[in-house]
């Protein structure tokens, strides 16, 4: 521990706890980080990463996740009673990576491994997880929080400016901070879940085997190496079994998967499992002062559409990025106000979407219906944010915070679409890169598409008022764009050799337009010029 308390406790180290330490950390923040559970959670638990993930994951510089994760295999389908094939489907739609959408394909990494590769990532910054630490209680003012906190029976008063509570649905932080948590247990959708090992005669590991229905009793078993080389995810459900009771024994999951695969099993042991409802809840607000919440602590919901944990770490964040500034000076404690602003209707639409799959599938008893584009998250926006600016929409369109991506449409607010084999020059040596490479989660990337480097001196003499720390600056030409040897004040001159840039940034030839790309990867802001940039930064930067 450092001799200065740090900033920011950290409560719950679970993928969202990580994910806000490590921006923070990335953005010269210390924190503190503390779980209750003496040991390091196991299970594959909630595994599907969808696109959007994986693009925080490389901001972030964790190329790990995208690198081991593993795409999610076809499903097999059985008749009833017999190790016949009946169908074989997809988990998603086919798709393919393309020089806006570098990570388009959905990866399967349990939480037990993403968890060890993020916490690597935070020793980088020499801080670890503090395990078998519980926070009790905590009492905020307008300067700070004290938090009560307990380990190995000896209590600890600690003595930090903000609280993040990603310590999930039972966590304290909610609970005391006094949010609601409104929604529906639903008893129609009870599920047991773990990892198990076991071999069994025409058990393939290149299949995800599904195994009768929802309605009376099925088994779904994915492969995964994760656990062992004969390991799998394993789900039971359906009316007929007694699932409360099957989740108390080792013995009885043996009984329930054997009476439901047709073929000789070898039993090794269930490594994790787990039993649960169908629970549909969300915070009415997520925070309050300086206390805020994110992930399981702030909305639960249905499995189906596997939302829940990618959602949370898309909270933290979003969090993350805002609090580093009002930390540092840059920015009012007023930007926090944003989190909640922006995160509310996402979450809100999310619980929506996964409610009405999980219908789907209640109904017709195929765990498989309702895979939808949507899911990949591509299309989740803040377009109605007060903190972001657009001068070229003529009308707004109606909220949808969760909608489809669509590529020929781009909106302040959006996600900022990817670009490849970008020349950099101006540089002693040429070189190439990525739009994706300029975006980190410490700085806003103000790019300046414009007809010539000419063009772009006046926006470019507007951002010298700004840190280089928390603002950085690219003009990018098209490729037919007369590059002489010439010392620009950007940080970096791009030419888009393939027009990768101006098709996904949908930029008219002879065009100048500005887009400010915030940390999380979000178009804050497109503009025409310095006046639109500077307004922009001053819904940001106390200075601006």
């Amino acid at each position: 521990m450092n001799s200065v308390q740090p900033p920011v406790l950290i409560v719950g180290a679970g993928p969202v706890g990580l994910v806000a330490a490590l921006t923070l950390l990335q953005n010269g923040i210390s924190v503190r980080i503390i779980d209750k559970d003496p040991h390091h959670r196991i299970g594959q638990r909630g595994a599907g990463i969808w696109p959007r993930s994986l693009e925080l994951y490389n901001f972030l510089d964790i190329p790990e996740v995208n690198s081991l994760g593993k795409p999610a295999p076809l499903i097999r389908f059985y008749k009833p009673g017999t190790l016949e094939p009946l169908k074989v489907s997809s988990m998603v739609p086919p798709v393919k990576d393309t020089p806006a959408i570098p990570f388009h394909t959905p990866k399967l990494m349990g939480q037990q491994l993403l968890d060890v590769i993020l916490r690597r990532h935070l020793e980088k910054f020499s801080c670890s997880v503090e395990m078998g630490t519980e926070l009790r209680s905590f009492e905020q003012t307008d300067e700070g929080v004290t938090a009560t906190l307990i380990k190995n029976g000896i209590e600890e008063t600690f003595d930090t400016k903000w609280v993040i509570g990603a310590d999930g649905a039972k966590g304290v932080v909610r609970k005391q901070l006094g949010l609601t948590f409104l929604g529906e247990t639903r008893d129609d959708t009870r599920i047991v879940t773990g990892d198990i090992r076991l071999t069994g005669i025409g058990l393939d590991r290149v299949h995800w085997h599904r195994f009768g229905n929802f309605n009376e009793r099925g088994l779904s078993l994915r492969p995964t190496d994760e656990v062992g080389q004969d390991g799998w995810q394993f789900f039971l459900y359906g009316n007929e079994l007694d699932l409360t009771k099957i989740a108390e024994s080792e013995e009885l999951v043996f009984e329930a998967i054997a009476s439901i695969i047709p073929t000789k099993i070898t039993f090794s042991k269930v490594i994790w499992m787990s039993d649960f409802r169908a629970n549909i809840r969300m915070v009415n607000k997520f925070g309050e002062g300086r206390v805020f919440v994110a992930g399981d602590a702030a909305h639960i919901h249905s499995p189906t559409g596997g939302q829940g944990l990618n959602s949370g770490v898309q909270d933290a964040f979003n969090l993350a990025w805002k609090l580093a500034l009002v930390q540092k000076g840059f920015a009012d404690k007023s930007l926090l106000e944003t989190y909640n602003a922006e995160r509310l209707p996402v979450i809100s639409e999310m619980l929506g979407v996964t409610t009405s799959i999980l219908d789907r599938v209640t109904s017709s008893g195929d765990p498989s219906l309702g895979r939808s584009p949507i899911l990949f998250m591509l299309g989740i926006n803040c377009r109605f944010s007060t903190i972001v600016l657009d001068e070229f929409v003529v009308e707004r369109k109606p909220i949808n915070a969760y909608g489809v991506l669509d590529e020929g449409y781009l909106e302040a607010g959006d996600r900022a679409p990817e670009a490849p084999n970008m020349l950099q020059v101006g540089s002693a040596e040429p070189d190439v890169t990525t739009l994706f490479g300029l975006y980190r989660p410490w700085h806003h990337t103000v790019l300046i598409f414009a007809p010539s480097l000419a063009d772009g001196i006046p926006i470019l003499g507007a951002l010298e008022a700004h840190d280089k720390n928390v603002v950085r600056s690219a003009v990018v030409l098209s490729s037919s764009a007369s590059v002489t040897p010439v010392v620009s004040p950007a940080d970096h001159v791009l030419v888009d050799r393939e027009g990768y840039a101006y098709s996904a940034y949908l930029i008219e030839a002879g065009q100048t337009k500005v887009f400010v790309i915030r940390p999380d990867g979000v178009i804050g802001a497109i503009v025409q010029g310095a006046e639109g940039m500077k307004k922009y930064f001053s819904k940001i930067f106390l200075d601006a």
